[in-house]
């Protein structure tokens, strides 16, 4: 395999089956020992699908030679940064390095409500966490990525740019290590599978990297914030629980409350709003239909499960007019 090349072979078979899965991380083990040597590769382990492929992918070729930094910005959904250390560490026994930057994170946040504000400041301040952790480690000469196929296309037609080192001081001086840039998203699943990782993390929803920061509306605050996470996992669970195949299935939790009655007296809570899309390329998208008893079931749990919550309500906007995220 050739890992500087961008373009994906004519003749290159799609990658369908446990054999075909087996016969690239063979094929990429070869080529990750030759690129890389005895030398240390540096990886930023988010738990997203792509990542954590290439780092199961880079454990099994390289070993202790992979250093994975996993950074925790506070703005995680329920359970997922456990889930990198588990998996990762206890599981694999990776070389990995986990910083709890949350307070640190929502220290900055707090009074930001412009979204685009509230993306700059989570990107920002994660490059620097991430070069810190990068400078205390000696002899570190290569930086793996996630880099999908899909990703070089975008950048070849200009509808993004190819994200390289992700925003990495220029300073830091590193060959990037691509194992998966020739794959689609599909053909990323089937590898991850094939080198043991688990369906949850496989099968990870589309999940934007500033996290749950654009996700709990206007100004970040640490109690919406807790509100917003156990809700969403509520949604996750009924709906994974239901077999619902739903392409995309979240909470918000807006800047502002609402009046509702608890116990028989006033309760000013924080409203939940369920946001779930199916779509091809996330250009446009269409809202599905849920079942009565599963929204009645959810709703029943949120109100009853989460503190400081009073309504429940089901986005039911397309794309266009709205975007798939609210912020």
């Amino acid at each position: 395999m050739d890992l500087t090349s961008n373009q994906r072979p004519a003749d290159m078979e799609r990658i369908t089956t446990p054999e075909l899965a087996d016969a690239f991380i063979a094929e990429a083990t070869r080529a990750v020992r030759a690129q890389v040597g005895d030398g240390k590769v540096l990886l930023a382990l988010s738990g997203g699908v792509d990542s954590s492929v290439v780092a199961a992918l880079l454990i099994k070729a390289i070993g202790k030679q992979l250093v994975s930094v996993h950074v925790n910005h506070g703005l995680m959904r329920k359970g997922e940064s456990e889930q990198v250390v588990e998996v990762f560490r206890d599981r694999l026994g990776a070389n990995l390095i986990y910083v709890d930057a949350s307070d640190r994170f929502l220290t900055l946040l707090e009074g930001v409500t412009e979204p685009e504000a509230k993306r700059k400041i989570i990107g920002g301040e994660f490059i620097k966490v991430f070069a810190e952790e990068a400078a205390k480690l000696d002899g570190v000469g290569f930086l793996g990525q996630g880099t999908i196929y899909p990703d070089i296309l975008e950048s070849d037609k200009g509808v993004k740019a190819h994200h390289n080192v992700g925003g990495l001081p220029e300073d830091m001086d590193f060959e990037l290590v691509e194992p998966v840039k020739l794959l689609f998203k599909d053909e990323v699943r089937v590898v991850g599978k094939r080198l043991g990782l688990p369906e949850s993390m496989v099968e990870r929803q589309p999940f934007p990297g500033p996290g749950l920061g654009v996700r709990c509306l206007g100004g970040i605050t640490r109690d919406r914030l807790e509100v917003l996470r156990e809700a969403d996992a509520i949604v996750r669970a009924e709906i994974e629980a239901a077999g619902e195949d739903i392409w995309q299935y979240f909470c918000v939790v807006p800047d502002m409350r609402a009046t509702g009655v608890r116990d028989g007296e006033r309760a000013f809570d924080w409203p939940v709003i369920i946001r779930c899309v199916n779509t091809v390329d996330a250009m446009t998208a269409e809202v599905p239909e849920l079942g009565w008893p599963l929204m009645k079931r959810i709703t029943a749990r949120i109100l009853a499960e989460v503190p400081g919550v009073c309504r429940v309500a089901y986005d039911l906007t397309p794309k266009p007019v709205g975007t798939i995220e609210w912020e």
